[in-house]
């Protein structure tokens, strides 16, 4: 499976890498590819070495103006002209997505792919890993968003909230092996 992480760049604590590079040993591990920002520094530095050490593949999509910090050695690396269409190219190379802790760019990318699903443009499976608390604010605002009717399709089919890297990776594998067995997979 290609799996996409929007995640940051920046350097963060352990309350944030250790999850981060738990989960991304658990996709290499289980023979996945990241798909990702393509950067070679922060956090996202961080999640790319785990997939790499246990195994998986690497596949990243930097953007022109920080090809400069794209990660030598990746076994793809696609440079876009600008972030619409990296952020594009993303979601065209996987078959989910994992939204981990960020800023404005990663909250720019989630907000993204889960407009997409609430139009019914993709099916992908999506992951909020709310790791050490982070998006509890978030959460409570697209529960508000959906008890108040501002989403044309229940929250529980837009996005998963998981706690813990595990049940973020089981809740994919679930997912996409069900869309197989239905017929709906889609790249």
């Amino acid at each position: 499976m290609n799996i996409c992480v929007f995640l940051s760049a920046a350097d963060l604590d352990e309350r944030y890498t250790r999850p981060a590079r738990e989960f991304a040993e658990l996709i290499g591990k289980a023979g996945h590819t990241l798909v990702w920002g393509g950067s070679n520094v922060g956090l996202m530095k961080v999640v790319a070495d785990g997939v790499h050490e246990a195994g998986g593949r690497l596949l990243g999509v930097s953007v022109e103006f920080l090809a400069n910090k794209a990660r030598p050695g990746a076994d793809e690396m696609v440079i876009a002209a600008d972030l619409a269409e990296r952020k594009k190219l993303l979601l065209e190379k996987a078959d989910a997505v994992v939204i981990m802790v960020g800023g404005t760019g990663t909250l720019d990318e989630a907000t993204e792919i889960l407009e997409l699903k609430k139009h019914g443009r993709t099916e992908k499976p999506v992951v909020l890993l709310n790791t050490a608390g982070f998006y509890d604010g978030l959460q409570e605002q697209f529960r508000r968003m959906e008890d108040e009717g501002f989403l044309p399709r229940p929250l529980s089919e837009l996005v998963f909230f998981a706690e813990e890297p595990v049940g973020a990776l089981a809740y994919l594998e679930a997912a996409t092996s069900a869309a197989a067995a239905a017929g709906q997979g889609e790249r």
